[in-house]
Order: structure tokens, then C-alpha cells, then sequence
């Protein structure tokens, strides 16, 4: 896991390789293990490349980057993990490879310079990395298909800029960045965040996930190409029978564990007493032996009816492993602060209090010394976990004409009493068609209001299969993989991601939804799957509500004081025209005068333009303000 930063520019420059320490220096907190430089021209162009190392297979100076093939022909920068190098390497041998050290970095800058582009649908992980390959002049840029690892481009007027970072882009460009309107308007009418290529600086763009970006660099000009290498199957491998289905699922799912525990540093879980993660501790557990140290993680809170704290000891129990706790308890100007901090480490704003949850995790996990963290994110969107896909799945089957089978899901969720005791009008209102939606304080500035950018988040004419995909590449996964991975290398900690396996996504997406939604539980297959492996009151539970956290209470009282501070002050985004700052005022009085859990003000319409501001105000300097 590192930090990747490179320019490629036409005429050779000092001033790029002073740029680049810039970048360079702004990733350190993603690589303190090492760092390397390398420039050189290519065909018409110089590039100059950067890499900051966080070691965590072969730790010795033999996994250094930037890595070049003996013969110079092939480089590479690369951020992340190919948790299948090993197969890989086996492959590579029988070409007559020969390997000079134990890194997964060699396997991958081989494994390109054997079969080129091909390569990447052979890999199993998560990547962010720049190839060059000297010998067809060409540079490519390449993310994985989900896009867990970043990868941000901008064409400035000394050339063309990618980082792991916008901040290192920030660092090495002298511009100065108009806010863009359409990024801000969906985020804080829809609450989307990395719901398209476009960032919050206008100008910044991050690479599609599952994308190649190309340059030829033996012509004058640099005209990028990019293209997908992966789409998503149409069709599910599992064949229809419920038992065999269940058991090649969980052989598939424990599989995708095993691989992620592949290491030189130690390995640690984000446990919450819920099916997903206690399937991960589960997995873990059985690929590292009764004997093995298995070391847990997870936040508590205070008040009882946001602690899990219960479900996690059962599950620790069942495993026999300690489990250590971050306390969510905080003093108000403490979590201001911690709000600043890690929407720095974001770059941009974040969706709530549960990224600072995540980013208090993982400053333990440093302090721990647990290197490596596996995580759930994914599993809701792979497995329909969200209550909103049981309104999606009851509109497909209404819209197909399948009126009995609606009654039937909808009395099953009913009488089972799961994911529909969650359903708060204030969150559901943005799945709404315009007409549906209630009438509400209109917050939106003059620039905001001068063109609607609103996304369809709801189900539109597609069905579930399709509206899971749209979660996966834009309404819900860009945002949870970009806060996780920030948080955690905030700390040079790495997060695996076992559901986002290309394998179970291609198995469990296309798969029919009534093995994803059935007597009145989401997850259900998966459920079966893992029923061996994990108590009864955890693989059947009822209550999992997520990375849940008292934010909406907290904003109401404990913040109470620093909110209005703030509203009571100079607003940039007032000043931009983002935001009408009267109008969020009295949303504000309203929304704290609202019973708990009830009223059509959620949290996330009083936070987003909060945090809004703070990242405005964090950044003022990269942004061309009025």
C-alpha cells in the first residue's frame, strides 16, 4: 500500500522534478516505509514519477519502487494489493520468468510485460498504478474494477498531473480551483459523493474504476485514450440449486479471505456483531488455525441503543479472540476538530460521523501495530442489504405484473420485523420520484438553483440486478471505498475488502433476487451459507442497523452550540451561491424541534452543508473563491 504521484510533460523541466517532491511529500502519510523517484524521456516527453512505500510483502529494499524490469524496459508505480501473485508468479515462471524478490510489485510489472493490457483481467486485488513500457513508448495509467484504490488526473498548463491524492495535485499546481457546482449540488441535494468521474475541484478528475488511461508518448501530443477491461457478468455462475449454490458461495467467499491474509505485517478485523463482518472473522479464523492470534476491532458507543458492543463479545466469544474498542465519546469541540481532520485527509466533504468513527479505528490500529485491516464494505450492495432494495425489489416485481409475489415479499419483511423497522421517511424521501417528495425548505443558493443536477437514485425503469450495479459503480461504493481508504492510510494502514472480490460480485449480482430477498431477510443466501460457521443469533439477526452511531442526537444537542456558531457567521458557500445561509438556519431550528427519528429533515440534509463549508474553509487556499 503507497502513495503514487507523476508528470508527464513535452519539454524537459526542472521545475517538474521540484513539483514532484511536492507530491511527494504530500503522500508521505500514505508510504513511511520509503521513497523512490525516477525521470526520464520517453519518446517526445519527460515524466517524472514518485512513490511512497507502506511494506507489506517482502519488506526489504527488494519491493522499492519506482521497480523497473532488469533491462529498463518495463516500469512501474503501484498502490495497492494482487492477492493472487503467487498464482501469478507460478504462471510467470512457466514463461521463464525468473523472480529477484518476494514482492507482489515484481509479479505485477512482469505479469505486464508478458501479456500487456491482458494482465489486468488476471488480477484479483485492488490497484492504482502507472506502467511504462519504454520499448512501445507508451504510459498507461490503470484503477480496479471497483476502484478501491484512487487515482486522480489533471491537465494543467505545465502538463499532465495523476496522484493517489488530490491533495498532492493541490501541492504541485500553482491553480487555483473553482468549486464544481455539479459535485456540490448533488452532494448536498442527494448526499452523493464520487458519484462520477468529476471531483469537488473543478478541473481534478478521478479514474473510472475498472478503467485503463493510454498514452502514446512517441507522438507531440498527449491525447490520453481510456477503456474498461472488465464488465460485470450478466449472468451468475451459481446454477439454481439452493444447497450447492450456498456451499459454492461460501467455498468462493472463504477463498476471497484467505487470499487477503496474505502478509509480512500483522492482520486485524473490523468486527460489529453483523453478518458481514463476522463472516470475515469467521473466514479468518478458519484459514489461520484455533492456535492463531485474530485481532479484532470496533466502536462502541454510550447509549445503549446505538451499542453493539453485546453482539460483538458474542461473536468474539465464539471465536476466541480479544476485542479492542474505541469509545465514541467525545467533547463537541473535540469532534469539530476531528471533522477538520479528516475531511483533510478526504479531500473532500464527508457523508457523516461514521468516517470519524472509522478514522478513530484505524488511528488505534496503528497504535496496535495492526498494519492490515479487513473490512465488509460492499456486502449491502452485493447482497441487497440496504431496506431500500426491498422497496426496489417490490416496484421491479410491480412493474413486471407480478402483483402476488409484491404482497408476498412485503408481508414477509413484515412479519419477520428486519430491515423495515429502519425505514425513516427523512432518508427514503431521495429514492423518490419529484412529485412524491413532500415540499421542504428550499436551501439551495442562485448558483445551485440555476440548473437541477440531480441523479435518478431510485429504480428507474431498470431492475434490481441493474440498480445494485449503479450502487457498486456510482450511488454507493465510490464513496464508502474512497472514506476508508483515506482514514486508513491517514495512519499507513491497509484495508482489504473481502466482498469486493471480482468473483462474488460476478456471482452475486446477477444473481435472481429472490435468493437475495426471500421470507423477509436480505442476504438470505449468504445467510445459509454461513449458518455452519457463526451462531444462530448473529447470522439470523435482526437488528443490524450498520456503522450506526448517535450523529443525529449529537447534532441536535451536543454540537448544538458550534452548529449555530457556525451558521451564525460568515458562510462561504453562502458567499459562493451554493447555499441560501437564512434558509439553512431555519432548516436547522426545524430539524432540532423534530421528535427522534421522525420529521422529513434528516441528518444528512443539516451535515452535508456543514461540512461543506469546513472543506471549503480547509482548502480556501487551492480554491478561486469570490
Amino acid at each position: 500500500m503507497c502513495g503514487i504521484a507523476g508528470i508527464l510533460c513535452s519539454r524537459p523541466s526542472e521545475a517538474s522534478a521540484a513539483a514532484l517532491a511536492r507530491m511527494v511529500g504530500a503522500l508521505r502519510h500514505r508510504g513511511p516505509d520509503g521513497e523512490g523517484v525516477w525521470t526520464g524521456r520517453v519518446g517526445q516527453h519527460q515524466l517524472v514519477m514518485g512513490h511512497t512505500r507502506l511494506a507489506i510483502i517482502d519488506l526489504s529494499d527488494a519491493g522499492g519502487q519506482p521497480m523497473f524490469l532488469p533491462d529498463g524496459s518495463h516500469g512501474i508505480i503501484y498502490n495497492g494489493e494482487v492477492y493472487n501473485y503467487r498464482e501469478l508468479a507460478e504462471e510467470l515462471k512457466a514463461h521463464g520468468v525468473e523472480l529477484r524478490s518476494q514482492s507482489d510489485t515484481e509479479v505485477i510489472l512482469w505479469a505486464l510485460a508478458v501479456w500487456g493490457e491482458a494482465a489486468f483481467a488476471k488480477f484479483n486485488g485492488m490497484w492504482a498504478l502507472a506502467w511504462l513500457d519504454r520499448s512501445a513508448g507508451r504510459l498507461t495509467l490503470s484503477r480496479d474494477r471497483f476502484g478501491i484504490k484512487p487515482l486522480y488526473t489533471y491537465r494543467g498548463a505545465n502538463g499532465f498531473y495523476f496522484a493517489s491524492e488530490i491533495k498532492a495535485i493541490l501541492a504541485a499546481s500553482d491553480a487555483r480551483f473553482a468549486v464544481n457546482s455539479r459535485v456540490a449540488g448533488r452532494f448536498i441535494q442527494q448526499s452523493l459523493l464520487d458519484a462520477q468521474k468529476e471531483t469537488f475541484f473543478d478541473g481534478i478528475e478521478a479514474l473510472p474504476a475498472g478503467h485503463n488511461l493510454s498514452f502514446d508518448l512517441r507522438g507531440e501530443s498527449l491525447s490520453p485514450r481510456t477503456r474498461s477491461y472488465w464488465t460485470m457478468p450478466e449472468q451468475s455462475s451459481l446454477n439454481g440449486d439452493l444447497r450447492r449454490d450456498a456451499d459454492t458461495l461460501g467455498e468462493t467467499f472463504f477463498d476471497a479471505v484467505r487470499i487477503r491474509l496474505r502478509s509480512d505485517v500483522p492482520v486485524g478485523v473490523l468486527l460489529s456483531g453483523g453478518v458481514d463482518s463476522s463472516s470475515i472473522a469467521a473466514a479468518m479464523r478458519h484459514a489461520l488455525g484455533q492456535g492463531a492470534n485474530l485481532h479484532a476491532m470496533s466502536a462502541i458507543s454510550d447509549r445503549p441503543q446505538f451499542d453493539e458492543k453485546p453482539f460483538v463479545e458474542r461473536m468474539a466469544g465464539h471465536l476466541k479472540c480479544p476485542v479492542h474498542y474505541v469509545e465514541l465519546r467525545r467533547e463537541p469541540a473535540e469532534w469539530f476538530r476531528l471533522l477538520n481532520e479528516v475531511i483533510f485527509f478526504n479531500d473532500e466533504p464527508i457523508g457523516s460521523f461514521s468516517t470519524v468513527a472509522h478514522y478513530l479505528l484505524m488511528q488505534q490500529a496503528r497504535e496496535l501495530g495492526i498494519t492490515v485491516i479487513l473490512s465488509g464494505q460492499g456486502a449491502d450492495e452485493l447482497l441487497c442489504g440496504y431496506a431500500k432494495f426491498v422497496g426496489f425489489y417490490i416496484r421491479d416485481l410491480l412493474g413486471s405484473g407480478r402483483l402476488p409475489s409484491a404482497a408476498r415479499v412485503l408481508f414477509g419483511f413484515w412479519k419477520r420485523r428486519t430491515v423495515l423497522s429502519q425505514f425513516e421517511l427523512s432518508e427514503a424521501k431521495r429514492y423518490l420520484p419529484a412529485l412524491m417528495r413532500a415540499r421542504e425548505i428550499d436551501i439551495r443558493g442562485p448558483l445551485l438553483k440555476e440548473q437541477d443536477f440531480r441523479l435518478d437514485v431510485g429504480l428507474g425503469e431498470a431492475h434490481l440486478p441493474e440498480r445494485q450495479r449503479e450502487d457498486l459503480y456510482r450511488l454507493s461504493v465510490p464513496g464508502l471505498v474512497h472514506y476508508e481508504d483515506r482514514s486508513s492510510m491517514a495512519f499507513a494502514r491497509e484495508i482489504r475488502l473481502p466482498f469486493l472480490d471480482y468473483r462474488l460480485a460476478g456471482m452475486l449480482v446477477p444473481l435472481a433476487p429472490e435468493l437475495k430477498l426471500r421470507e423477509g431477510w436480505t442476504k438470505w443466501i449468504f445467510r445459509k451459507a454461513m449458518e455452519p460457521y457463526l451462531p444462530a443469533s448473529i447470522v439470523w439477526r435482526k437488528d443490524k442497523q450498520g456503522f450506526i452511531n448517535p450523529q443525529s442526537e449529537w447534532l441536535k444537542h451536543e454540537l448544538r452550540g458550534q452548529v449555530r456558531e457556525l451558521l451564525s457567521g460568515e458562510m462561504l458557500i453562502a458567499r459562493q451561491g451554493l447555499i441560501d445561509q437564512a434558509a439553512l438556519g431555519r432548516r436547522y431550528a426545524m430539524y432540532c424541534s423534530q421528535p427522534q427519528d421522525r420529521g422529513l429533515i434528516s441528518f444528512k440534509d443539516i451535515f452535508n452543508p456543514i461540512v461543506l463549508e469546513l472543506w471549503m474553509r480547509r482548502f480556501d487556499a487551492s480554491l478561486a473563491l469570490n
